[in-house]
């Protein structure tokens, strides 16, 4: 389980849907080596239309994903095995009780390696709770607002690649 001993956070404008999918290529990028030896849980914040989806299309995309990214809205969780990295992006807006994930064999990946994207994480506090990285994902116009908090050295590793797609927020 992640210690946020040294917390830290990074904010960033992101322009259009393109650079929202960016942002998730840029995520990709900064998480997927540590995803192939380690379970790394990312959890993505954001009110309705905030672009939670919009991200992990892009991140799915940069891992080599060539299909459509729905969103997993109604079937709660949607498995992608990309060049042998197991990837499961989870939508839990409809979770009626955390207990839920039990039976969708969550035990079964989140201390595995590969790499969780979890929207709506808020409804599931313990899952939450283990979060590495946290997107938080806000309208701003004329775009959106992209808040990375995790420990310091995460949030570096993540900036760096927004950074090179990005331009981080001045404010």
């Amino acid at each position: 389980m992640p210690e946020f001993l040294t917390p830290a956070s990074a904010t960033f404008m992101l322009a259009d849907e393109a650079a929202t999918e960016r942002a998730g290529a840029a995520v990709a990028r900064a998480v997927e080596d540590e995803a192939r030896c380690a379970a790394v849980l990312v959890c993505l914040e954001g009110d309705l239309g905030a672009g939670k989806t919009t991200l992990a299309r892009g991140l799915l995309r940069a891992l080599g994903h060539a299909g459509r990214v729905p969103s997993p809205t109604y079937t709660l969780v949607e498995p992608y095995d990309l060049a042998g990295l197991r990837v499961h992006h989870l939508d839990l807006y409809r979770l009626a009780d955390e207990e839920e994930l039990l039976f969708l064999g969550a035990s079964d990946w989140l201390d595995a390696p590969g790499l969780t994207l979890v929207e709506w994480p808020e409804r599931a506090p313990g899952l939450f709770a283990r979060a590495d990285l946290r997107l938080s994902l806000a309208l701003a116009a004329p775009g959106r607002r992209l808040t990375l908090a995790a420990a310091a050295t995460r949030v570096l590793a993540v900036s760096a690649e927004l950074s090179r797609v990005q331009e981080p927020d001045p404010t």
